[in-house]
């Protein structure tokens, strides 16, 4: 069977961090893919948001 786990983080240092520490806690022969995305927008000061996303797909 197949699983994904989902992170979303402001900023792509910790996502990489929640993204590797996920990665240590399964083998290897469960890994499948990684999916990335990044998103931006600006909220009502006018500054820029960011959103750095990850899908991890791996068997159970």
């Amino acid at each position: 069977m197949y699983k994904v786990a989902v992170f979303d983080e402001e900023h792509e240092k910790d996502l990489e961090n929640e993204v590797n520490n996920f990665l240590e806690k399964i083998v290897d022969e469960q890994f499948v893919d990684i999916k990335y995305s990044v998103s931006t927008s600006t909220d009502d000061e006018g500054e820029q948001i960011y959103c750095f996303s990850a899908l991890v797909l791996y068997r159970n």
